[in-house]
């Protein structure tokens, strides 16, 4: 064991055993504590700009200098934790202390310093409590010497037993040495949840649970979680201490019991081996709001819930350890009316699995708008994904540049379900490959889509050939598109297709349409199909006011 290692655990025997005399030594009562953080309620709201002396949180600070002197009026009890006892130097375990001060309708506030934690701290059931730090860093003990579970510092509130009103702001949690990674804070409040500027720092290489877990439980209660950053990532659990007792290893962010409006407003994680922000377990309402997320085993961004959004996330995924078998940038499930709104999502080291977006089976409706899709590498790789059994979908105002060995920029699987898929004003360029036999720019495999001022060129890579449009299933209409290839823009294997007012040219010397034998009724109306059509055996074509060059 490292001799730092042994001084924490020194320590932290020390702490235990001195606490029954540490009144003796000059610290306070939870009474005396109470008692004088009353005061400094009265205080502030009769003088504002006056210096406190020995009356308050410290005995220096004034209300317009304290950053959360705005929050003590909604607290009955607001406590300086070093007053009370807590060491600020990162030298004696502090869950003692806030043990003792743990109470309802209470603000625990924590200086700027350092704080060192060896076991959890757990508070359930309460209806009103907040934790903030002012320029504080929390500093956990080492996976080994960490007392009870080694789960996480702050347990607030559970399922079971939730809090009413949660706050907990302003905390750097240092896990840059070997081994001390561990949940920072579990939050589960019925009413209002507020979590802002908790950044972890260090690579979360103990195998435990992943930094943050929060959960609103009450459909009428609202939460957000803003500027949660924990920029480094974790380890896949086989390549930390706690291998053998879990699958894959840490999440970034958890919220799958929500049930209320839960946003992520400006959260940055790195690459974690079971998901970056996982929110797709819950029947409530997930907000996305603008961060940045990057290279998570599973998805980046997996959100589910009714009428819930991702608006203007950035999505990077750049690097694959050996472990990776599946990168997406994000996957909606689990819901209905999920909103992809704005999001920016580049790829530039894929795995075969690692669709930018994944609309799962499990989701009943979705819409993708404004957003902006980069694939790029040396494998097959998707775009836009639509799984068999989802049910609607729009994609409008999409722009995506698809640079792979191979794959589909929008695939549409094959479904027995008719909710209508609608792409409007999307546009696909890139020179790809044709590797796995992934060769078309949309692959329609379902019935009664409908495709509406799309822009497609697919020229190929290494001059491989590539088509634009192939569609195997019923009732397809192109309206007023563009679509160009390296082999064929338009291929049809389906029935009742209908193409208008669309350009459609190869830039491989071979017709705008390919027939197949199994293509039955199409119809190409006031089309410029230049170098007319192939037909292999197609029954029921019709063509009208079509021009050939």
């Amino acid at each position: 064991m490292s001799d730092g290692n042994d001084l924490q655990r020194s320590n932290r025997t020390s702490s235990r055993r001195s606490q029954s005399a540490a009144r003796e030594d000059g610290r306070r009562s939870l009474e005396e504590v109470s008692s004088r953080t009353r005061s400094r309620r009265r205080f502030l709201g009769g003088a504002v700009a006056a210096c406190v002396a020995g009356v308050g949180l410290t005995s220096t600070v004034s209300a317009s200098t304290d950053p959360y002197s705005q929050y003590y009026d909604d607290y009955a009890t607001v406590v300086d934790v070093t007053e009370a006892g807590a060491d600020a130097t990162g030298t004696e375990s502090i869950t003692p202390v806030l043990e003792e001060l743990r109470g309802d309708d209470t603000l625990l506030v924590f200086p700027e310093g350092e704080y060192f934690m060896d076991e959890q701290f757990r508070f359930t059931g309460f209806e009103n409590f907040g934790v903030v730090g002012e320029n504080a860093t929390l500093i956990p003990a080492n996976y080994h010497d960490f007392d009870g579970p080694q789960y996480r510092l702050f347990r607030l509130g559970v399922s079971y037993s939730p809090g009413g009103h949660l706050r907990f702001e302003g905390f750097d949690v240092d896990q840059s040495a070997p081994e001390t990674g561990i949940r920072t804070i579990e939050a589960y409040a019925s009413d209002r949840l507020e979590v802002r500027d908790v950044t972890v720092r260090g690579f979360h290489d103990s195998g435990t649970w992943g930094p943050g877990l929060f959960n609103v439980t009450d459909p009428d209660g609202r939460g957000i979680v803003e500027r949660f950053r924990a920029p480094d990532g974790g380890a896949w659990v086989e390549n930390t201490p706690n291998a053998g007792n879990r699958w894959r290893g840490p999440i970034g962010i958890e919220a799958n019991q929500n049930a209320g409006t839960l946003e992520f407003r400006h959260c940055w994680l790195g690459g974690f081996p079971n998901n970056g922000l996982y929110a797709a377990g819950g029947d409530g309402t997930i907000i996305v709001n603008g961060g940045w997320f990057r290279n998570s085993n599973g998805a980046n961004v997996r959100v589910g819930g009714r009428d819930s959004e991702i608006r203007w996330p950035t999505v990077e995924v750049d690097s694959t350890r050996p472990e990776d078998v599946s990168q997406r940038g994000i996957r909606i499930e689990s819901g209905r009316n999920i909103e992809i709104h704005g999001a920016a999502v580049e790829i530039t080291s894929p795995k075969p699995t690692s669709h930018a977006i994944s609309v799962m089976n499990t989701c009943e409706s979705a819409r993708i708008d404004n957003t902006r899709l980069h694939l790029e590498g040396s494998d097959v790789n998707h775009g836009i994904v639509v799984s068999p059994e989802c049910g609607e979908a729009t994609i409008v105002e999409t722009e995506i540049t698809h640079e792979t060995a191979g794959g589909y920029p929008l695939w549409i699987r094959d479904s027995g379900r008719t909710e209508q898929i609608l792409a409007e004003y999307l546009t696909i360029t890139g020179q790809a490959g044709d590797a796995s036999g992934f060769r078309d720019g949309i692959r329609c495999e379902r019935d009664n889509c409908r495709f509406s001022h799309v822009d497609v060129a697919q020229h190929g890579r290494d001059g491989v050939d590539r088509n634009a449009i192939v569609n195997t299933g019923a009732d397809l209409t192109v309206y007023e598109s563009d679509l160009r290839a390296s082999q064929y823009p338009f291929v049809d294997l389906g029935s009742d297709a209908l193409v208008r007012d669309s350009t459609l040219e190869s830039s491989g010397g071979h017709e705008a349409v390919c027939l197949y034998s199994s293509s039955t009724n199409p119809t190409f109306k006031k089309n410029r199909l230049v170098d007319g059509i192939r037909d292999l055996g197609a029954s029921g074509v019709t063509t009208w006011e079509n021009t050939y060059q």
